[in-house]
Order: structure tokens, then sequence, then C-alpha cells
């Protein structure tokens, strides 16, 4: 249902010519399923989807499913690039959820 449409197949680079973003290649990083926490250390959930700007190709919003129990009071949970402190190997880590954020702040993600 999600993918992606390529009008020619000759405009796809194999993996092994782009040299220069090979070290970014062998990351082989993947967001989905990794959990979300707050920065009191609050798990919130796991990352179940993402959207991304066309343009910037920044994420701008993480979906996070919520366990079985916090999931009564509210269902998933959609957070902003702006409340989102840092994303690294093991977690997503944003502000805490009653915390508020001001209008002009910067995600380092």
């Amino acid at each position: 249902p999600q993918g992606l449409v390529i009008n020619d197949l000759d405009v796809l680079t194999d993996p092994g010519d782009l040299v220069r973003l090979k070290e970014v290649i062998d990351i082989n990083y993947e967001i989905l399923g990794k959990p979300v926490i707050t920065s009191s250390k609050e798990k919130i959930g796991k990352v179940s989807d993402y959207a991304v700007d066309g343009e910037s190709l920044y994420i701008q919003k993480v979906y996070v499913a919520q366990s079985l129990f916090k999931s009564f009071g509210g269902g998933n949970l959609g957070v902003d690039r702006s409340q989102i402190i840092e994303i690294n190997s093991k977690a997503v880590i944003i502000h805490d959820l009653h915390q508020k954020i001001p209008a002009g702040a910067k995600a380092i993600a």
C-alpha cells in the first residue's frame, strides 16, 4: 500500500557505487520499533510510523504505538519534531508529555 513510484529502473544506483555514502549506508539505522521515552525516563511506547518532509527529508512527526494499558486513554500518539530531544541507536527521547515546549524550540534529530 505504501511505496515509491519510479519511472525508470536506470535512475536507481547500486549502493556499492555510492562511495561517499558508504558510512551512512553501513549504519543501517531503522527507526521503526525503537522505544520512545521521555527525558524523565518514562516509557511511552514504540515507533510505529513516521512522516518525512519531502524537500528536506527530515523526520517531521513520529507515531508511537502505546502499550495496551496506555492506549485505553488516548490510542496512538503523534510526536512532532519540536518535541524530540534526541534520536539515537537505542531510543527516541522526547520532552515530558506535560511539559510546555517553547514555540521556536529546535530539535536535534
